[in-house]
């Protein structure tokens, strides 16, 4: 079962995290800098749910959005 969300295909994304040097302009330094940064990723905020698809019940990861639109069908 992948980590993707079965009706609208919402999965991770990459992004970064990052790490800043230096005082702030604010507190009387010459600015911060980027030091380094890292790859992350971010995940959708996915939920295990008995769905009715086709027919026939099926336990799919659904995003809360789609949760929140009463798009999907659950099974009894």
């Amino acid at each position: 079962m992948l980590k993707k969300c079965a009706i609208c295909g919402k999965g991770e994304l990459p992004g970064k995290t990052v790490t800043r040097k230096g005082q702030y302009k604010k507190k009387g330094g010459t600015g911060s800098k980027i030091a380094r940064w890292s790859m992350r990723r971010f995940l959708p905020n996915l939920q295990k749910m008995r769905l009715v698809i086709k027919g026939h019940t099926k336990k799919v990861f659904v995003c809360t959005k789609c949760i929140k639109k009463g798009v999907i069908s659950r099974a009894a």
